[in-house]
């Protein structure tokens, strides 16, 4: 249908109802309509919203002369905030990479179908400018929000190169992607291991696990200790409390179907706010729903330049929500791996 969720609304009746609501946060006000967020921003065109072209190879150079911005990247379970530039663009078919030691991207450009700029006018008159992209479900790959410090003209002039032709209120959306559960096959477990000693480099991993008919979720239970280890779902606060009381750097992956966005370096500021978790530090946010965890694994994957440990937390359908790494880069290893180590030798593990 053409609004992706709701037969009963047209744009002008969703552009009321979001009136008698402006403070609500736009993902949640769609939810709650019965809408996918892309079809409320779409609603907007012409009232504040300008559809553009989503196209990364086009999209991504022109982000880059905004200057200092806010690059946002999300699940259903984790928000990932991150102020820089978007320098050192990289284009590619299959995936796209953004290598700024701030803003740090991977990029999946077949999901970036939807392309939106947006400009709210706030309470207190201030224009809140944004770039949002959407998948062909309506769900949102990146945003962009453009802070005092961001380049305005730059940003009209990102609008005027790449404004559609047609200026549709409405999309048609195809039908939201169930989360894939574990595969797991307990039978080629011995196989499984021995490829994982074998691997190099933990860009390895998935095609790896995928050659063995399995998924990451799926390999972690099938392979065990020492590969994968069982933790309790508090693991993660524990992993980045850690973190932040002993000063060792991590990098923290956090991505959906179309987008991955990378923190590397300290954190310092973790504040517990209801189920959520955050890290709340001056250009770097992370958003983390505690509740929405059901399994944690420490993943150990041989490198050439010595074993890779991640904490990897998946929600109750199977789905990854974050990762988080040791910072490898001219940073000395074992203070992560005897952090990881410290969460098995304390009772963080599954009975």
């Amino acid at each position: 249908m053409a609004d992706g969720q709701s037969p009963l609304f047209d744009p002008a009746a969703i552009r009321a109802l979001r009136a008698d609501a402006p403070k609500s946060r736009a993902r949640d006000f769609a939810a709650a309509q019965g809408l996918t967020e892309a079809a409320l921003v779409a609603a907007h065109v012409g009232h504040g919203a300008t559809a553009i072209d989503a196209s990364v190879d086009r999209l991504f150079p022109l982000i880059a002369a905004l200057g200092d911005v806010l690059a946002l990247t999300r699940n259903e379970s984790c928000v990932i905030e991150r102020r820089g530039q978007y320098n050192n663009f990289h284009a590619g078919t299959h995936a796209a990479m953004v290598l700024d030691p701030e803003i740090d991207m991977r990029m999946f450009p077949a999901h970036w179908v939807h392309g939106f700029a947006v400009e709210d006018h706030a309470e207190d008159g201030s224009i809140k400018r944004s770039l949002q992209v959407f998948d062909a479900t309506g769900e949102a790959v990146h945003k962009v929000h453009l802070k005092p410090e961001s380049d305005v003209a730059a940003f009209a002039a990102l609008v005027a190169a790449l404004r559609l032709p047609e200026q549709a209120q409405t999309l048609t959306l195809l039908p939201a992607r169930p989360t894939e559960a574990a595969k797991a096959d307990f039978f080629r477990a011995e196989e499984l291991r021995a490829d994982w000693d074998r691997m190099t480099d933990t860009h390895q991993f998935l095609q790896m696990v995928k050659r063995h008919k399995m998924n990451r979720l799926g390999a972690n239970r099938v392979a065990g200790a020492p590969y994968a280890v069982a933790l309790e779902p508090e693991a993660v606060t524990l992993t980045l409390r850690r973190a932040a009381e002993a000063r060792i750097p991590v990098m923290i992956f956090v991505g959906n179907a179309g987008c991955i966005q990378i923190h590397g370096g300290l954190i310092d500021k973790v504040v517990p706010m209801g189920p959520w978790i955050n890290v709340m530090d001056p250009r770097f946010n992370l958003h983390l729903r505690a509740d929405h965890i059901a399994e944690v694994w420490c993943v150990t994957k041989p490198t050439q330049t010595g074993d890779a440990i991640s904490i990897e937390a998946f929600d109750a359908k199977g789905g990854l929500i974050l990762q988080i790494f040791g910072y490898r880069k001219d940073t000395p290893a074992e203070p992560w791996n005897a952090l990881t180590r410290a969460l098995a030798q304390r009772g963080e593990v599954m009975a």
